[in-house]
């Protein structure tokens, strides 16, 4: 089954269960939208709560916020958003298909990528042992040859980006060949810049003078309140200010699911730091960050880090660890040096003084930040499409399961009777009454045991308790693990403490 395929079952399966579904199905929908379901919705709150505890409560220097989404709309003119929030747009005439300019070439680079790749396994296949990788690229003529189209057009891209060049833009496509996905042809418009806020109208004042925007980062609602936070909290340089809300863009193409949406939600942290010392602090945050991503046991493998090509207009490094999903490597979570724009910015805007004194230097300055800044719908995908597995078994039949991190899980348990009837479904729901404080756990007692396990599996819940007859005289359930479906006869007594020993986010938090 090609990686195409196992995403396509992914997205069925979300909906199938309970995760994601379509906003406003019943009217057809709205393109790039989505709502997360009852099951969604556990693991996302999970999700946020691994995050937001590995930054507030590992880090007493840092503390969290959460700001409007309704900001002045000096707060945009001043942050960057009204000049230079844009991306390059351009149409295919034929399918009247609307692009982002720089991911045609993104995904035209990645197909050579992949080409040189499979070049490589060939040679691995053929020498075996023998085989020496970095030499085999450094000689292999199909190697060289994609390499050598792959570094011009690279380098192409990333001057048009910096110089904002919408002509080059357009050429690079034209030179390289580029052609619609949908209609297969090369009639494109030329590249225009289309800007990504979404506006709206406050209160009833129609016109500019009413115009206020959904916000594109939740970032700016905590750089103006930096000096709340730092004064309220008597907070001592360097300190970080964490939020998590929702965010939009009126992306050029919302695609891959819930990959690119238009409306999403981002987990982020500014952290202030002394003007010279936000290198330092940049190599810091990209290894603590990459340490909590590997920490839910995805595969290392999965993760690297790459280097922005353009520098957003606020940065003076920047660098996206990506992560490997279905469709490639794709962006997951940024890691950005603002240095002192963004405060610097709003000082210059709003008229206010916003510094720091330092009672150390015994001077004032404006603070640099490090930015953290990870999208929660895409970490919820690069979990899910890792923990979806279709399994054959010894038996001959196929299941389905979600290997969730079983703190993360959405349930974390099943009670499940063996039959409904001779006090089972009794002595069952006891044992709900007694874990349902601590844990989300689900009663199910339709149809036989073994669909029961596999409704289970679909959903990622890593223990299934079965009461039996025997658990009316010797008090004992029998507990099947998700993973190894392996099953182990356990006191009623201690079904806390063996959920506990895996379900605690502390597991998590410690491997960081």
């Amino acid at each position: 089954m090609t990686q195409e395929e196992v995403f396509k079952n992914l997205t069925a399966h979300c909906k199938e269960y309970g995760f994601i579904f379509q906003s406003s199905e019943i009217y057809d929908g709205l393109s790039a939208v989505y709502d997360y379901g009852q099951l969604g919705v556990e693991l996302k709150n999970n999700i946020k709560k691994y995050w937001w505890d590995s930054m507030v409560r590992l880090h007493e220097n840092i503390v969290g916020i959460d700001s409007a989404i309704f900001m002045h709309p000096k707060v945009w003119e001043a942050s960057g958003h009204v000049g230079a929030f844009n991306d390059p747009l351009i149409d295919n005439k034929d399918s009247k298909k609307r692009y982002r300019a720089d991911v045609l070439i993104e995904d035209y680079l990645a197909k050579l990528e992949e080409k040189m790749n499979k070049e490589v396994e060939k040679g691995r296949k053929r020498f075996g042992d023998a085989f020496n990788e970095e030499q085999f690229r450094a000689t292999n003529p199909n190697v060289l040859r994609s390499k050598a189209q792959y570094d011009a057009i690279h380098a192409r891209m990333v001057k048009a980006l910096n110089d904002n060049d919408l002509n080059e833009m357009r050429q690079i496509i034209v030179d390289a060949e580029i052609a619609c996905p949908i209609s297969g042809t090369k009639n494109w418009t030329e590249v225009r810049q289309f800007n990504l806020m979404f506006s709206t109208q406050l209160g009833n004042i129609s016109g500019e003078d009413g115009t206020i925007y959904l916000r594109p980062e939740t970032a700016q609602g905590i750089f103006v309140n930096f000096l709340n936070v730092q004064k309220t909290g008597r907070m001592k340089i360097p300190f970080g200010i964490a939020q998590i809300g929702k965010a939009f863009r009126n992306e050029i193409v919302a695609r891959q699911f819930i990959f690119r949406m238009r409306e999403f939600e981002q987990m982020e942290m500014q952290f202030f730091v002394q003007p010279g010392s936000e290198m330092e602090w940049f190599k810091k945050w990209k290894e603590l960050r990459l340490n909590w991503h590997k920490a839910m046991g995805l595969g290392d493998e999965k993760y690297r880090f790459h280097d922005h090509d353009k520098l957003a207009h606020y940065a003076n490094a920047a660098t996206d660890i990506e992560f490997e999903f279905p469709f490639g490597f794709k962006e997951l979570e940024g890691i950005h040096s603002r240095t002192d724009f963004d405060l610097g910015n709003h000082q210059r805007v709003s008229g206010r003084k916003i510094q720091y004194f330092d009672p150390e230097k015994n001077e004032s300055y404006v603070p640099y930040v490090v930015e953290t800044s990870i999208g929660l719908d895409r970490c919820f995908l690069a979990i899910l499409s890792s923990a979806y597995k279709e399994e054959a078994l010894e038996n001959g039949e196929t299941r389905v399961v979600l290997s969730i991190p079983a703190e993360l899980a959405p349930v974390k348990a099943a009670v499940l009777p063996l039959v409904k009837k001779d006090g089972l479904p009794e002595k069952a729901q006891e044992i709900m009454d007694m874990l349902k404080f601590d844990y989300n756990c689900q009663y199910d007692e339709k149809d036989s045991i073994g669909k029961r396990y596999r409704r289970q599996d679909a959903i990622g819940t890593p223990f299934c308790i079965t009461v039996d007859h025997d658990s009316l005289v010797d008090n004992k359930v029998t507990i099947r693990y998700r993973d190894t479906m392996e099953q182990e006869r356990v006191d009623i007594s201690s079904l806390k403490a063996v959920i506990a020993e895996k379900v605690d986010l502390v597991n998590l938090l410690k491997k960081i």
